[in-house]
């Protein structure tokens, strides 16, 4: 079943597949290198505290970001203040998922209770904050 040497025949019709999974090998080792680095675009400077839980690592939870200037974001895409609620419904109540809420320290005092209105009237109950551990407490 192999390669003929010399004239002797016909066609060979095996497939040689070996190229085939070292392309895919390198593509999958480049996803792998690659993709947690996409996951993180936001900038926030999140308060530090004494006492600071891991956030889980999970896929079942989502974090709404507040930045400085008082934009929101749903995990990393931008939403207007006007579709909170309705992204929140279908994306955390009726998905059974968690919500953090990281807002950055800069942010307005009224812009975060604002969000957390929302975030209530979208019918969630319970929201965990993010923050930082205070590198003076340890």
């Amino acid at each position: 079943m192999g390669a003929s040497v010399g004239g002797g025949g016909g066609f060979v019709a095996e497939i040689n597949v070996t190229p085939f999974v070292d392309v895919m090998l390198v593509l999958l080792i480049i996803f792998m290198v690659t993709a947690p680095m996409m996951t993180e675009g936001l900038e926030v400077d999140v308060p530090q505290t004494r006492m600071v839980d891991v956030l889980p690592t999970d896929s079942d939870h989502v974090i709404l970001t507040v930045d400085k200037a008082g934009a929101l974001f749903l995990d990393e895409y931008r939403v207007a203040p006007e579709e909170l609620e309705g992204l929140l419904r279908s994306n955390v109540v009726r998905m059974q998922r968690q919500l953090f809420l990281r807002a950055d320290k800069g942010a307005a005092y009224g812009d975060v209770v604002g969000v957390m209105g929302r975030v209530r009237a979208a019918g969630i109950e319970k929201l965990g904050i993010v923050a930082e551990r205070d590198p003076g407490s340890e």
